[in-house]
């Protein structure tokens, strides 16, 4: 089963920049389609960006559109969420999340995705 493990969140100042890695233990990611989801306290889970396993097209919220960019390295079996411009709204845990279907197109849902990281907090405040 693949198992994903997301890390570098952390507290960051307005218009600071993060980047958010999704690691997998075993399998290369190159085929698997992953999403960034988040969720802020009181609010429902959002889908942030995808990348697809078919094409590497990509896919992203239009809050976020100009400022986070979405990747992969599959020598490092990781897919990284660069977010820059960071905002207080952006203040949430964020998730990846992989489709089991390889090959698959970004879906924007989260009930479409399989597996799931434990989250990591990023928090954006002066």
């Amino acid at each position: 089963q693949l198992q994903l493990v997301e890390s570098g969140g952390g507290l960051v100042q307005p218009g600071g920049s993060l980047r958010l890695s999704c690691a997998a233990s075993r399998f290369s990611l190159d085929r698997y389609t992953i999403g960034w989801f988040r969720q802020a306290p009181g609010k429902e889970r959002e889908g942030v960006s995808c990348i697809s396993g078919s094409d590497d097209s990509t896919y992203y919220t239009d809050s976020v559109k100009g400022r986070f960019a979405i990747s992969r390295d599959n020598a490092k079996r990781t897919v990284y969420l660069q977010m820059n411009s960071l905002k207080p709204e952006d203040t949430a845990v964020y998730y990846c999340a992989a489709d089991r279907v390889l090959f698959s197109r970004c879906k924007v849902s989260g009930h479409e995705y399989d597996y799931w990281g434990q989250g990591t907090q990023v928090t954006v405040s002066s």
